[in-house]
């Protein structure tokens, strides 16, 4: 009982005694450090310590105090540089800033094992499917027609075996006929999820957690039998108490946690893919796995899809005669996880019995792509994915069902649409070419009188004696932005991925439409509308009171520089490093330079010393230079201690370079 009073009584003691430690290490590192953790290293620091002062020959210190004093600077100096080690390790193993505790800390490390095995087993999938030199970042010899087929069936088989979320990636790369080679288009296009239906009991259990309440107390009637079984959510039909048809989709048990998983390992694969494999860099991979990231987290939350019904609703309500029905949600029924909305009568386009009448068939695709065209063009919100299961057809109207998966365009992107849409029709490739670097990103060096030769050479080819444009044009145009290095956006990308999946189900509504000829009236359409006075105006005054504060300002800044032009005084002051951030970053070099140079000169000066020799005797074995040499290895040891930490907590800050 006395020894742990006596221990806590000393506990005091001993923090002071590390306390010294705690601050120099924070101070010579230069950056924050946990409490716990300078402690923990200071402890580690003085137990070093001690061990050498238990090994020194101490008869020799007794002979001599001055002996003592000489021995204390490296012995002090191995202390401090065992707590930087330490520090060191430390961070590498976990890296600070992270706000996590030692139970965070453990759960941390089980999340890590859990997606360290499934990034072995999807790795352990792509070898085996021989996509691994394509992982090294090397490719297995010349991409000839048939290895870019056999690559791209090897690359649908093994997203099929990895799961839902690769299955997901899939799908949308499909859609990227700008990237992806049109073998990879194809066999990607192909990709199904096969997904089996969840436990009932599991369904009602998340229904419960997000209502609050059991299911019969908001339900009148609920079928256990889902409607269909997707990968991310289960669809039922129900009633409310109210006697209101409904549909509730309801999301799959731990699909978050999955999908967490599977994120960050696509987000690591794009990491890795981008570091060594040109291909992939020129694919732009990094933007593709964020893009990919934050669209599929986005249909995780069912608010957001309630929402984005709502906001395509407006733009159906402007379709003739309102032929596009969208389904009301139920706000109050709505959480994260479960989504209740009005349920729409009708059956699939593929599985619908359509009308006979060529006309009727021909207007209901005619106003299922003008909806969609005005979703894009004026809402800027659209139904990213409107294949024909998506499509119900009853008593000669249509309905639009599944909103999780959207488009957002600002009002730039429509603008720069809508002049494509004008240069396409009217031929003109100056026209063309100024759209497309509206729309599109493009390098510093682009030849841009070039590429309007090259549009030019494209509007001939495929509008030759005033035929309309045909889907070559469109393939012959990805082609040429390929060829230029022009970046397509993800939302532009988005828009011609529902476009293209759009054609597929008004090929199904009738055989005979024509996509391409129906939008080109549209937009024909559009601009008559824009040409009308009430229009002309109402774009006038927008513009007008966008520039009156600049007009107000105009004269009086024209009147001071033709005041000073008149005097001579006009001058064009450029500071150098004017922001702030240039200055730090400036510093923090040139400091990092400075003290590289202190350790190289300590470094070359104790080596130096310590194979020189010569001085007086301090210790049996050692002469005053070697203390000396000693002393400065000790600093030079320490300078790039703190270089090495600096360095990796930079690139533990900026995840892009790691």
């Amino acid at each position: 009982m006395s020894s742990v009073l006596l221990a806590v009584l000393s506990l005091p003691l001993y923090l002071l005694m590390l306390w010294p430690l705690v601050v120099a290490s924070r101070r010579v590192l230069g950056v924050p450090i946990g409490t716990v953790r300078a402690f923990a290293a200071a402890l580690f620091g003085w137990a070093i310590a001690g061990f050498v002062v238990s090994r020194l020959p101490l008869f020799e210190v007794r002979e001599d105090p001055s002996v003592g004093f000489w021995l204390l600077i490296p012995v002090a100096g191995v202390g401090f540089l065992a707590t930087l080690v330490f520090l060191f390790v430390a961070e590498m193993a976990f890296p600070s800033g992270s706000g996590l505790g030692p139970i965070g800390r453990i759960r941390a490390l089980r999340r890590r094992a859990s997606r360290t095995r499934r990034y072995s087993r999807i790795t352990t999938i792509a070898v085996r499917h021989g996509l691994g030199p394509y992982l090294a970042g090397r490719r297995a010899g010349h991409d000839t027609d048939v290895r870019q087929a056999t690559l791209a069936r090897s690359l649908r088989r093994a997203l099929e075996e990895a799961g839902v979320t690769f299955v997901k990636l899939g799908q949308v790369l499909s859609t990227r006929t700008d990237l992806l080679p049109p073998s990879f288009i194809d066999e990607l296009s192909r990709l199904q999820s096969q997904v089996t239906a969840a436990p009932q009991a599991e369904i009602e259990r998340v229904l419960r957690d997000e209502l609050g309440r059991p299911v019969h107390e908001v339900f009148a009637e609920f079928d256990s039998e889902p409607l269909a079984s997707a990968s991310i959510a289960q669809v039922y039909r129900a009633r409310l108490h109210s006697g209101e048809e409904v549909v509730v989709k309801v999301q799959r048990p731990d699909i978050r946690e999955r999908v967490e998983r599977d994120i960050d390992i696509v987000t690591q694969l794009a990491r890795t893919l981008h570091r060594r494999a040109a291909w992939a860099r020129a694919l732009g991979v990094l933007d593709l796995a964020d893009g990919f990231a934050s669209a599929l987290f986005e249909e995780l939350d069912f608010r957001i899809e309630a929402r984005n019904a709502e906001a395509i609703a407006k733009a159906a309500a402007a379709t003739p005669k309102a032929a596009v029905r969208i389904p009301r949600p139920h706000p109050e029924w709505t959480t994260e996880r479960v989504l209740v909305m009005e349920r729409l009568q009708g059956t699939p386009v593929t599985q619908a019995r359509l009308p006979d009448d060529r006309d009727e068939r021909r207007g209901l695709a005619t106003a299922l792509l003008t909806c969609l065209l005005r979703q894009i063009l004026d809402a800027g919100t659209f139904h990213a994915d409107p294949h024909p299961g998506n499509v119900l057809v009853h008593d000669g109207t249509l309905g639009l069902l599944d909103f999780g998966s959207v488009g957002r365009l600002d009002l730039g992107l429509r603008e720069g649409l809508r002049s494509l849409f004008v240069a396409v029709d009217r031929s003109d490739p100056a026209a063309l070419r100024d759209s497309l670097l509206l729309v599109l990103e493009h390098p510093d060096d682009l030849d841009e009188q070039r590429l309007e030769r090259a549009l030019g050479g494209l509007l001939a080819q495929h509008l030759q004696s005033g035929a309309g444009p045909d889907a070559a044009l469109f393939t012959d145009l990805f082609r040429l932005v390929a060829e230029f290095r022009l970046s397509v956006p993800a939302p532009i990308a988005a828009v011609f991925r529902a476009l293209a999946t759009l054609e597929g189900t008004l090929t199904a509504l009738a055989p005979e439409f024509d996509l391409l000829g129906a939008a080109r009236a549209f937009a024909a359409d559009e601009i008559d509308a824009r040409l009308q006075p009430t229009s002309v105006r109402d774009a006038m005054a927008r513009e007008l009171l966008s520039v009156l504060p600049l007009l107000r300002r105009l004269p009086r800044r024209v009147d001071r520089i033709t005041g000073a032009l008149e005097q001579g005084r006009l001058s064009v002051n450029v500071r150098l490093l004017a922001d702030p951030r240039d200055r730090r970053q400036v510093t923090r070099w040139l400091h990092e330079v400075l003290l590289a140079f202190l350790g190289a000169a300590t470094g070359l000066m104790s080596v130096l010393l310590l194979t020189g020799g010569g001085g007086p005797a301090v210790l049996p074995d050692v002469t005053l230079h070697q203390l000396l040499g000693y002393n400065l290895l000790v600093v030079s040891a320490l300078v790039g201690l703190r270089l090495l930490f600096l360095a990796f907590r930079a690139q533990h800050d900026d995840p892009d370079e790691s």
